[in-house]
């Protein structure tokens, strides 16, 4: 009797499946991943634009840096070319001598940091090891552009208390190496922005 009344009780069926969510699983299953990709796109995007902004600092600095080149060169030739007779003479004034040594300083210094920015560009590989090389540039950006402006501070009251007396070649010749002086200084500034900005970013892993 209990073998007949199991037989006659129904047999518990499978739930059909239903259509709607077969065709939502792949999508489901899709999802997950698709945030992740968002995520990759956006990492290489901003390695990119990263890479971008390095890349015209350093073109930024290399322009900076051959005018101070090129500016603390004329400076330098100018004064020392500055020879007129008697008392027309740049040998006969620290000031004027002190500008001459500055400016050739100056110019040594762009001329070294060109050639080092040459070879990494060609090479890969700096002279100064990584960590250090954004503290060697922005100190010696700054120094150079403290010595431009202390030079010209000592050069422009002489040339001022000249020209009072007489205007003559030595002293139109005094104001254009002081000029060119001066442009060097805005050129070296603004190198040591750049430098210090780079530093502020720099990695040390």
């Amino acid at each position: 009797m209990a073998a007949d009344a199991d037989a006659d009780e129904p047999t518990p069926t499978a739930p059909a499946a239903d259509p709607d969510l077969e065709k939502a699983a792949p999508g489901a299953a899709a999802h997950p991943s698709a945030p992740a990709a968002d995520e990759g796109g956006t990492v290489v995007r901003t390695v990119l634009a990263r890479w971008r902004r390095e890349d015209l600092l350093e073109r930024s600095i290399l322009v900076l840096r051959a005018l101070v080149l090129f500016f603390s060169l004329l400076a330098a030739v100018i004064v020392a070319s500055n020879k007129h007779g008697d008392w027309k003479d740049f040998d006969l004034y620290q000031e004027y001598r002190y500008l001459l040594g500055i400016s050739l300083l100056a110019f040594l210094y762009s001329m070294g940091q060109l050639w080092r920015q040459a070879r990494r560009f060609s090479t890969g590989k700096d002279l100064v090891p990584r960590n250090y090389s954004g503290i060697v540039d922005f100190a010696g950006d700054q120094v150079t552009a403290y010595l431009l402006i202390s030079a010209l501070s000592a050069a422009i009251p002489l040339t001022n208390r000249m020209r009072e007396g007489s205007d003559n070649i030595f002293t139109d010749s005094s104001c254009a190496s002081i000029s060119m002086a001066f442009f060097a200084f805005v050129s070296s500034a603004l190198s040591a922005l750049i430098s210090g900005f780079k530093l502020s970013k720099q990695t040390y892993i």
